[in-house]
């Protein structure tokens, strides 16, 4: 959520809806979690409750199905999520212009370079080919 900002900023979310929006219309019994619609305020968590929301949020990187990483730019918290699903053998779909990096290569099941190609690849069938069925 904060990307590469030096301040205590957060770039704008709105992106979320419409990747929600795609995957429940694509498996309506999916259950998704979206870590900023409850916690849009943690820009302003103190140490204590940050650590708290953060390891949670590994946690769930390590048992849910899919993690669906939006990357538009460096994200140190991602980066963290996409490897702890990696290690728990979980399908990490990554949504990102930077398909050279070496984390999303490693850590990634699948790779698209934008939202499109992403929803492409839901429509053709190309994700439930590695999501586990279950």
């Amino acid at each position: 959520m904060q990307g590469s900002h030096v301040a205590a900023l957060v770039h704008d979310q709105t992106y979320r809806t419409g990747l929600r929006e795609l995957v429940q219309a694509h498996w309506p019994e999916a259950e998704v979690y979206d870590p900023f619609a409850n916690h849009s305020t943690s820009i302003g968590y103190d140490t204590r409750r940050a650590r708290e929301v953060f390891l949670g949020h590994i946690e769930m990187c390590q048992v849910f199905d899919l993690l669906v990483a939006y990357v538009p730019e460096a994200s140190m918290g991602t980066a963290i999520e996409m490897w702890e699903a990696h290690r728990h053998a979980k399908a990490v779909v990554t949504i990102t212009p930077l398909v050279h990096n070496w984390v999303v290569q490693l850590t990634s099941t699948a790779v698209y370079r934008d939202v499109e190609a992403f929803a492409h690849a839901l429509a053709s069938g190309d994700i439930d080919r590695i999501v586990p069925s279950p």
